[in-house]
């Protein structure tokens, strides 16, 4: 199984009641059951208040590196991320488990 993980940081000046992140957030939330190859997902706001802490999480999990490739070019999840690259800048990690 591969995990993978994304830390969005949202922009200077960007909260999380604009309009972009709300119709960002949704359409992350949406790809449950949209996307075949996703077996685990699940996402939220951070709650630490710490400096260095990113804003948003998405976990989730797929079956090995290809599913997770076909999951990153669907349509539905570059629409998302073209949203995202709006108002934000994020990490990611992808590995095994």
């Amino acid at each position: 199984m591969i995990r993978h993980l994304v830390l969005f940081k949202l922009d200077e000046g960007v909260e999380r009641d604009d309009p972009r992140v709300l119709e960002g957030v949704d359409a992350f939330r949406s790809l449950d059951g949209k996307i075949p190859e996703i077996r685990f997902w699940e996402l939220g706001w951070n709650l630490s208040d710490r400096p260095i802490a990113y804003d948003f999480a998405i976990n989730s999990g797929f079956d090995d590196t290809a599913a997770l490739r076909r999951y990153v070019e669907h349509p539905e999840h570059q629409a998302g991320v073209t949203l995202w690259k709006e108002f934000s800048t994020w990490v990611i990690a992808d590995y095994e488990y």
